[in-house]
């Protein structure tokens, strides 16, 4: 059905084609309408069904990233945006969103790890990040629930959390307020030159665009590109547990070595994460379930008196040097990839939208975009994204 000449183009010709409704195609999608493009958004398996589904929110470049590196850069400056993001999504969408600036808890249980963390706070002191070591004592005064074990801790101020769930939807409302239209979910089939503009094929019909943006996360390398390499991008499970917390509540997030702990604005507390790279595979296993339950007990004694609502599964996009995969190809510049954010979706969709919109509006392209660019794997072409014998690439 990819062939031009049996599926009927429909509509308009659209400003932007997104591909792609996780956090970060719908961030994309609100600050290209909110710039005034004409943005149509595709995707099959509907909003926030991918990696965006089991994601804690967290919003901690430090510690996702915990030495100098482009990852780190990218996050601190995507932090520095949030405030001013959450209240124009609040604003244009009409939706509350949870949103909380008040630091994480990184807890230590033995003396290697105390210590680490110990030096790890006089370089994020150096560098001019607001944080304290504690020592045990300290740490469970900031924290009471903490395990008697915790020998130390950090406390890093500028973190926070903010409702995944919440905010993707929030992003949709936002951008359709703003003009933007959702695509009937389709399968994206291809995506090809067509003359000066960019056409995309789903299953049973064309649409035709100025600009088409990929961002489909782990579902990004089944999308045929006419000319180009499948973008190497594979699927990493996380498993994260959403518990019905009682009593006194934790006070922040508390991340240890097994797991973290995020408490919600419902009383509820998320815990996550497994890592799996097993392909597509989106099942919630007893193995997975069983250990972030040990690591939570273990971490917050507290959790043992939890209820259990849920498990969530989502398949993060990873990539082989773990950045994102962000900016034009340089076979096809009519097409802008957003896709590879693997752990860090969440917190780095609003620079990444920043960064797609002053591509397209204003052909403006930022320096970090050239360590992003999908053009860096093809003088090195990755070896096999997934394990053959299990899965194949699924529909977008």
């Amino acid at each position: 059905m990819s062939s031009k000449a049996t599926i009927a183009i429909v509509g308009q010709v659209r400003d932007v084609v997104v591909v792609g409704a996780g956090v970060v195609g719908s961030a994309i999608a609100y600050e290209l309408s909110r710039r005034g493009a004409d943005v149509l958004v595709v995707d099959y398996r509907g909003v926030g069904r991918g990696a965006t589904q089991a994601s804690a929110g967290m919003l901690a470049p430090y510690s996702e990233a915990d030495r100098p590196g482009p990852l780190l850069t990218l996050g601190v400056r995507s932090l520095d945006l949030y405030d001013d993001f959450i209240d124009n999504v609040r604003a244009d969408s009409g939706r509350a969103v949870a949103y909380a600036r008040d630091g994480t808890l990184q807890v230590a249980v033995d003396e290697w790890e105390a210590e680490r963390i110990e030096r790890w706070a006089i370089e994020l002191t150096a560098s001019n990040v607001p944080c304290s070591f504690l020592d045990a004592a300290a740490a469970r005064s900031a924290e009471p629930l903490l395990t008697p074990h915790a020998r130390a801790a950090i406390l890093i101020r500028a973190h926070g959390h903010v409702a995944a769930r919440e905010l993707a939807l929030a992003l949709v409302e936002a951008a359709r307020a703003r003009g933007a239209t959702w695509h009937e979910p389709e399968p994206v089939r291809r995506v090809a030159a067509l003359d000066r503009d960019m056409r995309v094929e789903t299953s049973t019909s064309a649409i035709v665009a100025r600009r088409v943006v990929l961002a489909a996360g782990s579902w990004s390398g089944s999308v045929a590109i006419e000319g180009l390499p499948p973008v190497p991008v594979r699927p990493v499970r996380g498993q994260l547990l959403q518990l019905a917390w009682s009593g006194e509540p934790l006070r922040r997030i508390v991340w240890g070595s097994g797991c973290y702990c995020v408490p919600m604005s419902d009383r509820s507390v998320l815990v996550g994460a497994t890592v799996e790279d097993v392909g597509f595979d989106e099942r919630a296993t007893v193995d997975g379930v069983r250990g972030l339950l040990d690591a939570a007990c273990a971490l917050v004694p507290r959790a043992v008196e939890a209820g259990f609502l849920e498990a969530r599964v989502g398949l993060r996009p990873g990539t082989p040097d773990a950045l994102p995969v962000v900016g034009p190809a340089g076979g096809m510049p009519g097409l802008v990839y957003a896709t590879g954010h693997y752990r860090n979706g969440v917190l780095l969709a609003p620079l990444t939208a920043a960064f797609v919109a002053d591509l397209v509006i204003d052909g403006r392209r930022d320096p970090a975009l050239d360590g992003l660019s999908p053009d860096r794997f093809s003088a090195d072409p990755p070896g096999p994204l997934l394990d053959e014998t299990h899965h194949a690439q699924p529909e977008v």
